[in-house]
């Protein structure tokens, strides 16, 4: 693939951003900023972007250009270049693994939101509570039985999926310029009109029920900009618990009315830095981070090595992160939360979780709203253009991965990697209830991988090329340098934030230890496995370590990298 290149910075720009813009912009950061309590999570994710986004955005700039430029596109040839150890390429497994096998159950979720706009455009979707929604959405994935989602009626999400697959692999099968750019370029701005027409619609709502003045798209608002939070505490046997939260003056006042009658129940102020000392706050903003941005993905790495040492890599990372906030805070977040919180309210929203707020919250949202068949069948295909943008971005870095270690051409690369992506996308709709298989591969492929390789990257880079000749590398052709306050940034504070967040992160997750008291309890995912056996969760990691064995023989045998880097050639 060496004469694949991006046939304008625009093009490359608008790439990286739909790699970023994607389900993760209008369905997990609301659902996490509901989640984490608003205003104080936003603080934590804003930091977050500063001390782990931008430092890693860069350095896979940086580090991709640099190995594109020696014929290295994809994720191990990266690392075979910079690390120059006979093990280094096999750091770059990961890079390969992750965004492949992310793909195959990313497209699941793509079919879901374009049978939803199918559904809400036929007219399919009325519903009257969210019972009524969740069962629509349960029947929809097949979440009561497994094989209850193949199926090929337009209730059925293998039609679907059919559709997207095929639309997914036309597109990459047209190359860089042709295929990924080019759907970019204009579904990049078509992503914007739709989403300013819904966040019109959303912000017009005001208080949709007069009765219940508290359930307001400003209270919303406040709820996520709101740094602090008000609650309602009831004490029982000497110790206050939380009975809820209160949003808005009508609440807090009815709130101080209830106490006032009632010496068991207190209205306190949880302020900024009790809600900052909670690491599972910090471990859900950085989370959402690598989400947003697409770092930690090997997807910047493999992009990046199609630039020429000409193109301005600080402006377009800087673009590309720029635009996907944009989406993100200005309109993910303004869109689907304060709806939600206008007809739900607070006790409504809180703790619904990504999938719970979207799919089975916002078909009640439209259901309500005047036009709202329209209006939900413009918002979730909103969400498939978004999706189906990502997911061009999680198939290239397979493609070219491909393409390098069995010198073959982009056709063959293509057919290889969508009879692999095929399989898996088979087993992750087969295995449908409850979601396991796509619920087991998220965790332990789109969380837990993710920061191993984030965590790797940055230390390739600021300690193992060095941090100050990365950042000269970086300012050729660039407008404007790297600024030097980042030299510490990425050097120290982002690898110490790294591995914190990630001890932390394994405690509670992994170990299932809780940092508020009780007893320790082991996550869910590690029950799944060593306490409690799960038989599809134990094949959803097989089919993880099946494909990375796979890779990793490849990497062992390519001959691309049996070869040295000549030492003349400078890092």
């Amino acid at each position: 693939m060496a004469g694949d290149r991006w046939s304008s910075r625009l093009g490359v720009i608008m790439a990286v951003a739909g790699s970023a813009v994607g389900l993760g912009n209008f369905l997990r950061f609301p659902g996490q900023a509901a989640q984490y309590g608003g205003g104080a999570f936003m603080i934590a994710y804003f930091l977050s972007l500063l001390l782990i986004g931008l430092p890693i955005c860069w350095a896979e700039w940086t580090m991709g250009r640099m190995a594109g430029q020696h014929g290295f596109n994809a994720s191990p040839g990266v690392f075979h270049f910079f690390v120059r150890r006979r093990w280094g390429k096999y750091l770059g497994v990961i890079g390969v693994v992750i965004p492949v096998v992310i793909y195959m159950y990313y497209v699941v979720i793509e079919a879901w939101c374009l049978g939803y706009a199918v559904s809400f455009a036929s007219g399919g979707i009325h519903f009257s509570s969210v019972e009524d929604s969740r069962n629509f959405f349960s029947r929809f994935i097949g979440a009561g039985g497994n094989g209850q989602a193949i199926g090929f009626g337009f209730t059925q999400v293998g039609s679907y999926l059919l559709v997207v697959f095929v639309l997914n692999f036309i597109l990459i099968y047209r190359g860089l310029s042709k295929g990924i750019e080019w759907f970019c370029t204009w579904a990049m701005p078509a992503l914007l009109l739709l989403a300013l027409v819904i966040l019109v619609r959303v912000l017009t709502l005001g208080a949709p029920d007069a009765a219940q003045p508290d359930k307001s798209v400003f209270n919303g608002l406040g709820f996520m900009w709101n740094p602090e939070k008000v609650v309602l505490e009831k004490n029982t046997e000497g110790r206050w618990s939380l009975e809820r939260e209160l949003v808005g003056r009508e609440m807090i006042e009815a709130a101080d009315r209830e106490v006032a009658r009632e010496s068991a129940r207190r209205v306190r102020t949880i302020g900024v830095v009790e809600q900052l000392a909670k690491p599972q706050l910090w471990l859900a903003a950085a989370g959402q981070i690598f989400f947003s941005l697409s770092v930690g993905f090997g997807v910047i790495l493999t992009y990046a090595s199609y630039l020429s040492r000409k193109d301005d890599i600080v402006l377009s990372g800087l673009s590309a992160t720029s635009a996907n906030e944009f989406f993100e805070v200005g309109l993910g977040g303004l869109i689907t939360l304060p709806a939600a919180f206008a007809f739900l309210g607070v006790a409504g929203v809180a703790g619904m979780g990504t999938f719970a707020l979207g799919f089975n919250v916002l078909p009640l949202v439209f259901d309500k709203m005047p036009f709202g068949t329209v209006f939900g069948a413009v918002f979730f295909f909103l969400l498939f253009l978004a999706a189906i943008t990502s997911s061009l971005s999680m198939l290239q870095p397979g493609i070219a991965f491909l393409e390098e270690v069995l010198a073959i051409g982009r056709k063959q690369s293509v057919a290889i990697l969508g009879f692999i992506t095929g399989i898996g996308s088979v087993f992750v709709v087969y295995f449908s209830k409850d979601l396991k298989a796509l619920d087991t591969l998220d965790f332990w492929v789109g969380t837990f991988l993710i920061f191993i390789l984030a965590t790797i990257q940055i230390l390739v880079f600021s300690w193992g090329f060095g941090v100050r000749k990365g950042l000269q590398e970086a300012a050729r052709g660039a407008t404007f340098p790297i600024p030097r306050i980042f030299i510490p940034v990425m050097k120290i504070l982002c690898p110490a934030f790294l591995i914190t967040i990630f001890g932390l992160w394994v405690l509670v997750n992994v170990f299932g230890i809780s940092f508020h008291g009780g007893e320790p309890e082991f996550s869910g995912y590690v029950r799944d496995l060593f306490i409690e056996p799960n038989p599809v969760a134990w094949l959803a990691v097989g089919l993880v370590a099946g494909f990375a064995t796979f890779v990793s023989l490849l990497v062992a045998r390519a001959p691309a990298y049996l070869k040295e880097i000549p030492k003349e050639v400078e890092l």
